[in-house]
């Protein structure tokens, strides 16, 4: 392994996040007409400290010229370098129900360099179906489709009963990369990566505020 490939484990998951952030806040400082932009400028975009977007940034080497600033071009597009969305990353999903229309449904993932190019059920009636564009396709072609299209990442949003299955056939078709909604941990080899997004958890969590002292608009 590699000094570079090393230093890259050591930078925290929150940093990689970060990243995705400023993207998108260089991308609205771009439209607005921004020429150059200092880190506090970029830091008050997303209500965190110059100092933070400093650090978050020297993780992957030197950027902006000092006492000059960025160039929000230049510096959304080395970010997306780093993060690999400077080419269209594939996208497939597993699960056709309510939440994965809803992600098959949304635009938006296009124009940060994801496009979707499959969709699975099981279900017989909605096998055949096209939502933006995507035909749903039958689990049972999972492999074969997969491996046609070139997925990079796949999302799952099955049953929980059926998740570690899929899951299973995913890693026997070389997929790498699983954004699941599936509140489960899967079991996994070293070389996969999951990231898990439980919708409901960030709800309860959210809930813990209501219930907690804070200042309140008109008090």
């Amino acid at each position: 392994m590699s000094d570079i490939e090393n230093h890259l484990k050591t930078v925290p998951k929150s940093a990689i996040k970060r990243l995705a952030l400023y993207s998108r806040a260089l991308s609205r400082l771009e439209m607005n007409g921004a020429i150059r932009i200092s880190s506090r400028i970029l830091a008050l975009q997303l209500g965190i400290t110059p100092a933070q977007v400093r650090k978050d940034l020297a993780y992957f080497g030197q950027f902006g010229v000092p006492g000059f600033g960025y160039k929000p071009k230049d510096l959304r597009l080395q970010i997306r370098k780093i993060l690999g969305t400077d080419e269209i990353k594939h996208v497939a999903i597993v699960g056709v129900g309510n939440l994965g229309r809803a992600l098959l449904s949304y635009v938006g993932f296009k124009a940060q360099g994801f496009k979707f190019t499959a969709a699975f059920d099981s279900d017989p009636h909605k096998i055949g179906r096209t939502i933006n564009h995507i035909i749903i396709q039958s689990i049972n072609d999972l492999e074969k489709i997969l491996q046609k299209k070139k997925v990079d990442i796949v999302l799952v949003a099955v049953p929980m009963s059926v998740v570690q299955e899929v899951t299973d056939r995913l890693v026997k078709s070389h997929i790498t990369a699983i954004l699941n909604f599936v509140p489960q941990r899967l079991v996994v080899p070293p070389f996969v990566k999951v990231h898990y997004v439980d919708l409901a958890m960030e709800l309860e969590s959210l809930s813990f505020y209501l219930h907690t002292p804070a200042d309140k608009p008109g008090k």
